[in-house]
């Protein structure tokens, strides 16, 4: 089903403010309250909101440091890609994982608490991944922008 534009505010509300209240989004996006809640039970069976979360400050919670690890594998075959992404997908401190074109096979962002912590989780972990070829760490110096919401 395509989206009209009153489902396209609803969305956007949604991203910036998951907790409102159906109350407060209706009046948000000048809808009836009933109206509004059939529209968003609607998007959430149509898997457009695949979910609630709430979004944790990492520095509060002493992971300050976030650093992108790219990856080259020693093959491509999918044995190779499946036992990598299986193992990567346990590492807790893995925040994300792209299987990526160019020439990293996949690029990782890791959070830590300081480089001693990274070198932990690279010891630990990164080290331990199956079929890694090579690895390039590079620390994010400061977050110059950072979202979770799409252009909707």
């Amino acid at each position: 089903m395509s989206l009209d534009e009153t489902d396209r505010r609803i969305l956007r509300v949604l991203q910036r403010r998951g907790r409102i209240s159906n109350a407060d989004l209706s009046g948000a996006v000048n809808l009836s309250a009933s109206s509004c809640h059939r529209r968003v039970q609607r998007l959430e069976a149509e898997g457009y909101v695949c979910d609630y979360v709430a979004l944790l400050d990492a520095r509060r919670l002493g992971m300050p440091t976030t650093v992108f690890v790219e990856i080259t594998l020693n093959a491509q075959a999918d044995e190779v890609l499946e036992a990598f992404e299986t193992a990567v997908a346990r590492v807790p401190d893995v925040l994300e994982c792209h299987l990526m074109a160019g020439t990293a096979d996949y690029i990782l962002k890791v959070v830590a608490a300081d480089t001693e912590d990274f070198a932990r989780i690279h010891r630990q972990y990164l080290t331990r991944l199956p079929g890694v070829a090579q690895m390039q760490s590079s620390f994010a110096l400061r977050t110059v922008f950072k979202t979770t919401a799409l252009p909707v």
